[in-house]
């Protein structure tokens, strides 16, 4: 069954800053008959189904590579899903956030075609540096798969944070917008991770909700972006001078989660 494209859809696809081929692909395999369907049940999610508002988005530059770095807010990836549908919708001009996915998506079935027909690609370095050498708008959770696992107790936190994606920022002199994401973990409360299913069923964990199904609820769901961090350097910097520039990261966006947790609160008038 095909999905009918939305016209809007079909409007902000064609003014996406993307070289597509004759055929609607781009050099990275990336296909307009894909993401047309995609973006109109996102559009749905992110106009309809979510209470959705963006925050910030004057910082996010309009043009030119950018490394979009963001928390985890628990359950799955919906933070990673409706930020794509949010820099789709809600920047002009639209732009295509493209993912770093986890290494086991390709063992899934169907699963790796469609997440690089979406313009989703395995997270190898390079990878990254092709992306973002091509001026393309990389979107990174340095968290990885330890803040998916968060519980809905822990949705405000953060855990430890990788390094790759500042070794890559730097060496690729590309600025990292900061972002906070907030309402995952009010629309898939986790309550627990079924690991051992997860290992049988080929992923990290499974999420358990009261209703036992990680199907989200209509929460309300908030990105807030930060204006952009710049480092100086060629990536190959001793390790404290790295980690130094993740916790500034790290602190950025710590400091727009708790905004963003005062705003849903009404601690900010």
């Amino acid at each position: 069954m095909r999905i009918p494209v939305h016209p809007d859809v079909e409007e902000r696809l064609e003014r996406l800053e993307i070289p597509w081929n004759d055929y609607g692909v781009d050099p990275y395999g990336v296909s307009k008959s894909y993401l047309g369907p995609s973006f109109t049940i996102l559009r749905a999610l992110h106009a309809q189904y979510f209470s959705f508002e963006a925050h910030g988005t004057e910082h996010v530059p309009r043009r030119g590579r950018v490394m979009l770095v963001g928390n985890h807010s628990g359950g799955f990836a919906l933070d990673g899903i409706m930020t794509i549908a949010s820099c789709f919708f809600d920047l002009e001009p639209p732009r295509l956030a493209q993912a770093m996915v986890e290494k086991f998506m390709n063992r899934l079935p169907f699963a790796s075609q469609m997440s690089s027909r979406l313009g989703h690609l395995t997270g190898l370095p390079e990878h990254a540096e092709r992306l973002l050498a091509d001026e393309r708008m990389l979107m990174v959770f340095p968290e990885g798969v330890r803040g998916t696992a968060k519980l809905y107790k822990e949705r405000y936190s953060l855990v430890n944070f990788g390094t790759g994606f500042m070794r890559l920022a730097m060496k690729m002199r590309t600025p990292i917008v900061p972002f906070a994401f907030l309402g995952g973990g009010e629309a898939v409360p986790t309550i627990s991770n079924a690991y051992r299913l997860g290992k049988l069923l080929g992923v990290p964990y499974v999420p358990i909700t009261p209703w036992l199904l990680a199907l989200p609820l209509p929460a309300k769901l908030e990105v807030q972006y930060s204006a952009p961090m710049t480092f100086e350097g060629s990536g190959t910097e001793e390790d404290d001078v790295v980690v130094a520039n993740v916790e500034k990261v790290k602190a950025r966006i710590a400091q727009l989660i708790d905004i963003g947790r005062k705003r849903r609160t009404g601690e900010l008038s």
